[in-house]
Parts: structure tokens; sequence; C-alpha cells
């Protein structure tokens, strides 16, 4: 399949800094494009240079304000396909509303799927997202999905400062099995579990633990935090248990106030995670901030050229 003629990448205003990275890492300058609020609150967007039958990229994570970061991208995705885009591509590094993705009581939506929709109504050919909380919400949309994980970035990480023989990936919860485990394996360390308790949306009680810690670093792994109660819960756990050093890796961080309170107050050392979305405060440097624009960059390349984009799950970027 032959590529578009012209790549044009163009950023959202949810996390400029990483659409630069990106753009730097393709060596590609950023689109000219107006995204401005009118008086009452309404979104207006003008693409300032022409895409008519270009290859469009329009980088915008959908977290920290989900709705009006969701709303703009679908305003600037039916822009470029009333200007006659080629091909439009949602880079979406973290995608909202992904931990409602199932009917768990009576009269609730499934808002993930809902948002799927939207995106292809609005005229995207294709979404580029990484680490979902649910892999099955690739099967929402009716157009191609490149899921990308940022499990590669986040062990080079690792494995510059940690002994693995000496390490213990933790699933925080039964949920986190599937990823804990793909840890434990490229990490060549074994994995333990924390059974946690959801009590409400903002509290979490963990109590048993399945598998040794005692003496050992432990590195606590989940898709995401924005309470830190799920996290925290756990490393309470592991060190009543007799853990050494305790270390959580979150792909996604969009922490709110109780949840840095909850971070500093834990036995977690270091809270290592991406700029999916942008961190404001790393608390004295607790919070280890990795980039994953090589990672989206390559992705994006890839797409452009007609690629494989699934051998990037294994590459060391």
């Amino acid at each position: 399949m032959q590529p578009p003629t012209e790549m044009r990448i163009f950023s959202g205003r949810s996390n400029p800094d990483l659409s630069r990275k990106i753009a730097e890492k393709l060596e590609k300058p950023l689109g000219d494009i107006e995204i401005i609020n009118f008086p009452d609150g309404e979104t207006f967007v003008k693409f300032k240079q022409n895409v008519r039958g270009c290859d469009v990229f329009l980088i915008q994570p959908t977290g920290v304000t989900p709705n009006e970061s969701l709303m703009e991208l679908l305003i600037t995705i039916d822009a470029a396909h009333r200007a006659s885009a080629e091909r439009i591509t949602a880079v979406i590094p973290y995608f909202a509303y992904a931990r409602q993705d199932r009917k768990d009581q009576p009269r609730v939506p499934i808002t993930a799927k809902l948002v799927a929709n939207l995106l292809t109504t609005a005229g995207a050919s294709r979404v580029l997202t990484m680490d979902l909380h649910a892999g099955q919400i690739q099967g929402f949309f009716d157009i191609p999905v490149d899921h990308l994980y940022a499990a590669p970035v986040i062990e080079n990480y690792l494995t510059s400062f940690l002994n693995t023989e000496n390490l213990t990936v933790i699933s925080p919860d039964t949920g986190s099995v599937k990823m804990a485990r793909g840890y434990s394996d490229i990490l060549g360390c074994g994995f333990a579990i924390v059974a946690k308790r959801r009590v409400s949306a903002t509290e979490v009680t963990a109590s048993h633990l399945v598998g040794e810690v005692k003496g050992r670093n432990c590195i606590i792994v989940d898709d995401m935090t924005t309470t830190s109660g799920t996290i925290a819960a756990a490393a309470e756990v592991l060190e009543k248990n007799g853990a050494g050093n305790i270390y959580a890796a979150v792909s996604h961080c969009s922490l709110n106030d109780l949840g840095r309170e909850r971070l500093k107050n834990s036995p977690i050392k270091e809270l290592i995670t991406t700029d999916s979305i942008p961190i404001r405060e790393t608390l004295g440097g607790k919070i280890k901030v990795l980039s994953v624009a090589p990672l989206l960059g390559e992705a994006i390349k890839r797409i452009h050229m007609g690629r494989s984009v699934s051998s990037l799950f294994k590459m060391q970027i």
C-alpha cells in the first residue's frame, strides 16, 4: 500500500509538550492550527494550512480534562475530514473513559463504546493509543486500532538500576495479573498478587498476598492511577510482609490531590510513569516521568509508511 504523499502532524491543547517531542523524533514541524474557545465556551478549530490529500495525525491525549479534550479532538477530526484529508489518525496516548468498558451494574452506560462511536462518526480513519485499561476496547471500533504498550520504555529504566534477580513484579489486583505477568517475563523475574476490594471510587482495601516478597525489591505495575488507592494499599501489604524497596510503575498518571497525598505518605520509594498525561508535580523527585514520544513517533512513521506496528511491542526504545 502506497502512503499518502504528505504527512502532517497537528497537536491539540491537552499535551503540547508530548506533541513537540513526537514532532522532533519525526523531524517534522507541527502543523499550523488554530484552536480557541469562544466566550460561551464553545471550541473553534481551523487548519491554517492545506491538508487536502494528506496523511493527517492529530495528537490529543484525553486526560486531565477528558470532556473538553475529547470534544476538541472530535471537532478537529471533523475539520480535517471536511478539509479533504486523505487519512486521519487520532493519536490518543491516554484514552479517556476506558474504565467504563462494561455494564457492571444496572442502568449504566458503556461509555468507552460511545467514545469509539463518536471518533468513528467524526471521521477518524484509525486510532493510535497506548495501554488501554481493557484490551477488548479495540473491538468497540469499526476502524483499525494500533495499541502500544509502555512496558519496553519502563523496562529500560528499571533494568538501569535494579537487580532483576532480587526483584518481584506485583499485581495490585486481579485485573492487573496479565500486565504483571508480562513485566515479569520481559524482566526475567517472579511475580506476586495482592488481593484488593474496592470500597468506593476513592477507597480501596488490600488484604491478602499470594507470593513471596520478604527481603526482595518489589515493583507494583498497573495501567493507571488517579487516587493512588490501589498502589498505596498494595505497598502497605508488601511492607507488612517484609519487602525491600517498593517501587510502582503505571503507564498513565493523573494524580489528584488525594492521590498525591497518598503517594507521598506511602512506602513507595518511586512512582515511574510516562508523559502520556502532563505531570505538573514530581513530589520532590518521588515521581519519575519517562517519555513515550520515541515510541509514538516510531509508530506514526510506520503507520504512514504502511509498515508493521506490532513489532514495536518488543522493541527497546
